[in-house]
C-alpha cells in the first residue's frame, strides 16, 4: 500500500476533542498509534498518515460507535482545517471559500482529493478518500462531509443551509441510524452509491460570509503557499501527482513529462520516486481517469466519445476497453445504472 502522506495535527485535534467529550482517554490510543501526546500542543506539527489512520482505527475499535465519523464532525472548528480554515473565514462568499479547498487541502492532510463541479442550478462537491482501512475509510468520509456542512453553515451564518443530497459509497449503518445523517445534513442521503459526493444549489455560492477581509486572505494565502513549499515532497508525492494529473486531464492531457514539469522534476526523477512509493505513473493515471470518467458519466450528458477525448484517450474504443476492465461494465451501462439510482433516490 502506498504511504499515505502526512496530516496536520489540527485534523487530529478534532478527533481528540470528540473523544474527550465522550469520556474516552486518548492517551493510550496515541501511544499505540506511535504518537507522542505532546504533538497536540504544536500548531505546526504534522504526523504520518499511517499514524493518523491507526489512531482512528483504534478509536473506532475502542468506542464501537458506528457513527463515530459523523459525530466527530460536530467538533469542527476553523482551526480543524489548519491555515485553510482561516483563509476561508476571510473570504467574501461561500463560493470563494470552496474554491480554496483544492489548492490548499493538503495542508490539512493527504487524506483525499476534492473535486468541485459547478453547474447552472446545482454544484457537486466530491471527495476521493486516499485511505484504505475498511473500518477507517467510511468514518473518515462521514467526518469530512459532516465537517464541510457544519463549517459552511457557520461561515455563512446560515444554520439551515443544506445540501440537496449526499451520496456515500459506504453501506448503511443500519436503518435505525440513517436518521442521524438526515437530521444533521437536512437532505436525502444515499448509501452504497458510486461516489462520495454532495450537491447543493449553486445560488449558495453567492452566500456572503461573516468576516470578509481581502487583505488578510492574501496574507494567509501567501503563508499557505510557503507552507506547501516546505512539506515533505516524498510523503505527499502520490497525492500531488494525482492532483496534477487531474488538472491536466481537464484539458485532455495525460503526458508524464508535463506532470513531472508541473512538479518541478524530470520525468526520470518522477519515475524513480514513484517506483520507490510502489505506485507507477500509469496506475495513478488509470485511477484518476477512472474516477473522473465515472464522475462525468454519472453527472453529465456529455457523449461518451467526448468523455474519452476529455480524459486524453485518442480513440473511444480504447476508453471503452479500459473502463470495462476497471469497472466490469461499459461506460454506457455505468451511465444507465447511475441514472437509475438517481431516479430511485
Amino acid at each position: 500500500m502506498p504511504y499515505p502522506g502526512s496530516v496536520s495535527v489540527a485534523a487530529l485535534r478534532q478527533y481528540i476533542r470528540a473523544a474527550h467529550a465522550d469520556g474516552i482517554d486518548t492517551a493510550p490510543l496515541l501511544v499505540k498509534a506511535g504518537l507522542n501526546e505532546n504533538i497536540l500542543s504544536s500548531d505546526e506539527a504534522r504526523l504520518s498518515g499511517d499514524s493518523f489512520q491507526t489512531f482512528i482505527r483504534l478509536l473506532c475499535d475502542h468506542s464501537r460507535n458506528p457513527l463515530l465519523g459523523l459525530q466527530t464532525s460536530d467538533f469542527v472548528q476553523p482551526g480543524s482545517y489548519s491555515v485553510l480554515g482561516y483563509i476561508t473565514m476571510s473570504c467574501a462568499t461561500l463560493g470563494d471559500a470552496i474554491a480554496r479547498i483544492a489548492p490548499f487541502e493538503k495542508l490539512v492532510g493527504d487524506m483525499g482529493i476534492t473535486r468541485i463541479k459547478p453547474g447552472v442550478r446545482s454544484t457537486r462537491l466530491s471527495w476521493q478518500c486516499a485511505y484504505t482501512d475498511p473500518v477507517v475509510r467510511p468514518q473518515l468520509v462521514d467526518n469530512v462531509f459532516g465537517s464541510w456542512i457544519r463549517y459552511a453553515r457557520w461561515l455563512a451564518d446560515n444554520p439551515i443551509a443544506s445540501p440537496t443530497g449526499v451520496t456515500l459509497t459506504r453501506p448503511s449503518p443500519g436503518a435505525g441510524l440513517e436518521s442521524a445523517y438526515t437530521e444533521r445534513w437536512g437532505c436525502p442521503v444515499t448509501f452504497q452509491a458510486p461516489h462520495n459526493a454532495l450537491t447543493f444549489a449553486t445560488k449558495l455560492l453567492a452566500e456572503p460570509l461573516r468576516q470578509p477581509d481581502s487583505q488578510l486572505r492574501r496574507t494567509l494565502e501567501a503563508h499557505a503557499y510557503s507552507q506547501l513549499a516546505t512539506l515533505d515532497t516524498d510523503t505527499t508525492l502520490i497525492t500531488r501527482v494525482k492532483h496534477a494529473i487531474q488538472q491536466q486531464l481537464i484539458h485532455g492531457i495525460s503526458r508524464q513529462d508535463i506532470i513531472a514539469s508541473d512538479l518541478g522534476m524530470t520525468t526520470r526523477t518522477l519515475q524513480r520516486k514513484l517506483s520507490h512509493e510502489g505506485a507507477p505513473y500509469q496506475s495513478l493515471l488509470d485511477d484518476v481517469r477512472q474516477a473522473m470518467a465515472e464522475d462525468l458519466l454519472a453527472t453529465t450528458q456529455l457523449p461518451i466519445p467526448e468523455v474519452a477525448q476529455r480524459l486524453g484517450f485518442s480513440e473511444t474504443a480504447s476508453f471503452h476497453r479500459k473502463f470495462k476492465l476497471c469497472s466490469g461494465v461499459t461506460p454506457g451501462e455505468f451511465r444507465s445504472r447511475a441514472a437509475t439510482r438517481e431516479q430511485s433516490g
